[in-house]
């Protein structure tokens, strides 16, 4: 028997697919893509070219549809913690606060 050893209330499903991710409070519109490496009902992992991205910063993330039949998602999102990966990179974890 599998043992449930991660302290989650939902499972993560991985993805690693391209996304977009726009940080809502720059001055300027900043837009970045990026890749979602995972997906879970109330968050998700991003992995970021930037170096860092604070905790609380709000994003709104859209992972593209390949298909007409589905929507693409958007999620609007709060960091809650950031991991750098390399000098210009970071795996980003955000809780989902609302999604369209």
């Amino acid at each position: 028997m599998l043992a449930y050893n991660d302290k989650r209330n939902f499972f993560r499903m991985m993805v690693n697919s391209a996304c977009q991710v726009k940080l809502v409070e720059a001055q300027e519109a900043q837009s970045m893509s990026a890749v979602c490496r995972d997906i879970s009902a109330t968050g998700m992992s991003i992995e970021l070219n930037a170096k860092h991205v604070n905790e609380g910063t709000l994003m709104e993330i859209t992972i593209d549809s390949q298909s007409d039949e589905l929507q693409s998602l958007v999620a609007k999102s709060r960091v809650v913690r950031c991991d750098e990966i390399s000098e210009q990179s970071c795996l980003v974890g955000v809780e989902i606060t609302e999604m369209s």
